[in-house]
């Protein structure tokens, strides 16, 4: 018995080497499966951004969306678009650079963009540069309606600072006093706000109007300084109309053009 036992294992011997089944291995990559590589930027379509004509510079770049495909529209997906520009490069002054207005897309014609105004606030370098240590910080907010039916909301910031020929080191403002500051910048922001529209809203932000109204009227309570509309944004807005938003766009400031004065010579008798 030993023997033919030994016999059968020397007939069949143990192949060395094991085929696997065709499939089988995961790691090994399938021919024709590999995805073309396609640029994203191939299938977009690049629009002009026209800011408002109130600016120097109503050129304000361009921006990508996606081409229209069916029944979604690439004009769709434009509307309510929110692009954020530098003061500085809209009225080309660097001195406003720390002034950011920011634009939202209402209308779109051919390949260009209208807009108009979401709101306007400062850099955050500019508020902590202006806060500084032996002074107190005067804030105050309030919502106005302008005359064209917007709901606008105004944050407005002043600093207190020292009488002349103080020797006090601190100019520390009383809770009193702070609080009449307060009142007196919301009776100016509602005065100088409800009697406009929104475009010469934003024209008096630019050479910071109601900023220096509130230094001046103030002096009474408490001398200030750095007085600024730091930040609007509109919190609701009337129905959409094309007509409004193209005079915003078209309409340009003009000069009256004033003659020379005419010298009569009297004629001697």
């Amino acid at each position: 018995c030993y023997q033919q036992q030994q016999f059968f294992c020397l007939q069949s011997p143990v192949p060395s080497t094991y085929k696997m089944a065709v499939g089988k291995n995961k790691r090994k990559p399938r021919k024709g499966n590999k995805k073309k590589i396609v640029d994203p930027f191939s299938r977009k379509d690049w629009y002009d951004i026209k800011a408002p004509s109130i600016f120097k510079n109503t050129d304000v770049g361009k921006t990508p969306v996606n081409q229209t495909v069916g029944k979604i529209l690439s004009a769709d997906n434009l509307k309510g678009r929110v692009f954020r520009v530098s003061l500085a490069d809209l009225n080309k002054d660097e001195d406003r650079a720390y002034r950011t207005i920011h634009l939202i897309a209402e209308d779109i014609q051919g390949k260009t963009i209208l807009t108009n105004f979401h709101s306007m606030s400062f850099t955050s370098d500019r508020v902590k540069s202006l806060v500084k240590k032996w002074q107190s910080l005067i804030e105050a907010q309030s919502e106005i309606k302008t005359t064209d039916g917007y709901v606008v909301r105004m944050f407005a910031i002043g600093f207190t600072k020292r009488r002349p020929n103080q020797n006090k080191v601190t100019s520390y403002a009383q809770s009193s006093q702070a609080k009449q500051i307060r009142k007196k910048m919301v009776e100016i922001m509602e005065r100088e706000s409800s009697n406009c529209d929104l475009r010469q809203l934003f024209l008096k932000f630019v050479p910071e109007t109601i900023g220096k109204m509130i230094e001046n009227e103030c002096q009474g309570i408490y001398p200030l300084k750095d007085c600024y509309i730091r930040k609007a944004k509109i919190l609701r807005r009337p129905k959409f109309d094309a007509y409004k938003l193209a005079e915003l766009h078209t309409e340009t400031t003009h000069t009256e053009e004033v003659g020379t004065p005419v010298v009569v010579e009297e004629t001697q008798q």
